[in-house]
């Protein structure tokens, strides 16, 4: 929790989620920034390809289903879904029991890029359209990455679905030395926002 105040953008909001646990009643009560992939103990500096990622984290699914929060239920992994003859795979596809969707995830080690928020929203609209029974709601998309652009996710997600999310992940907590000044700059934002 102290990693996440420390990252996160709303103080006031992680305290409250810290103190009653967490409700999920729209897609973005979901979500998580940054997600914490420590407990695969990759060491540092090590970066593994996108399909190491997914493995490691196939590897260590109870603890990737903690990370990502309550109410998640495994799907399937490399999800194939066909389009025209043309076959397309989904990294990771969970079902979220609360908000009664389904949930794609989308891997990536490098920055996220405009195609890659494309292929989301296909693979979203294929789910709505084939996917989904009655009852269920939208999918939601959330791309995972190492890096983000903020500026070309805006431009990229443009007057689109609300449902596709672009989040970061990092494979480490912060050091002690990393960690005192992120509470460093939080505490001169909020001397000057006072």
């Amino acid at each position: 929790m102290f990693l996440r105040l420390a990252a996160g953008k709303n103080k006031e909001e992680i305290l409250k989620l810290a103190e009653q646990g967490q409700v999920a009643e729209q897609p973005a009560d979901i979500l998580r920034d940054p997600y914490v992939f420590e407990f695969l103990k990759i060491p540092e500096p090590y970066l593994p390809s996108e399909a190491q990622l997914e493995t490691l984290l196939c590897d260590h699914l109870q603890q990737f289903l903690l990370e990502l929060g309550k109410g998640f239920t495994f799907v399937g992994r490399q999800y194939r879904i066909t389009i025209n003859n043309t076959h397309y795979r989904v990294d990771l596809v969970f079902y979220h029991r609360i908000l009664r969707c389904f949930v794609l995830i989308d891997l990536k080690i490098n920055e996220v890029q405009h195609h890659d928020i494309g292929q989301m929203n296909m693979y979203m609209g294929y789910f709505a359209s084939e996917e989904n029974v009655e009852g269920d709601n939208p999918p939601i998309g959330l791309i995972l990455t190492k890096d983000k652009d903020e500026l070309l996710v805006e431009y990229a997600t443009y007057q689109m679905n609300s449902q596709l999310f672009v989040q970061k992940y990092q494979l480490y907590l912060p050091n002690e030395e990393e960690l005192r000044r992120e509470l460093s700059q939080i505490w001169q934002m909020e001397g000057q926002n006072e």
